[in-house]
């Protein structure tokens, strides 16, 4: 599974392209939009921000994958928007927009995760390496 320094790391040089190309590349990734989730740290209480994918959206809604990389152990993002779930999310280098996380309920993870994984099976292989249930995050626009 990857480590934190790797995760870091692979945040850094993406943020570097990014920051390289003016932002004309890296806002996609593997046919998926790219945003910038901004959360609140649980323990520091300070701002911490990371690029994810987002495999599926519905309207202004975007869903996000807790995979870790199919690793035992939930990420740091996760565990932040669980215990504080206002966030901040940027897309395509645009402004960022306040938002409201909540993970899936189990109706709403039936419902999304076979979408998910039809047109991203890396998300189910993820799956496989891990027993925990990886949950699905939906960010959801506040007014």
């Amino acid at each position: 599974m990857p480590s934190d320094f790797v995760l870091k790391t692979m945040n850094a040089v993406h943020r570097s392209l990014l920051k390289l190309t003016g932002g004309r590349a890296g806002w996609k990734v593997s046919n998926m939009p790219v945003l910038e989730l901004t959360t609140t740290g649980r323990r520091s209480g300070q701002s911490r921000t990371v690029m994810l994918t987002s495999p599926l959206q519905e309207g202004e809604t975007l869903i996000v994958v807790a995979s870790r990389g199919g690793d035992d152990k939930s990420p740091a993002w996760f565990l932040n928007l669980r215990d504080n779930p206002d966030v901040q999310v940027a897309l395509k280098g645009q402004p960022k927009q306040r938002m409201r996380a909540h993970i899936a309920t189990a109706e709403e993870r039936s419902r999304l995760w076979p979408r998910v994984t039809a047109d991203h099976k890396n998300y189910a292989g993820y799956q496989t390496k891990t027993e925990r249930e990886i949950p699905l995050v939906l960010l959801e626009p506040t007014s």
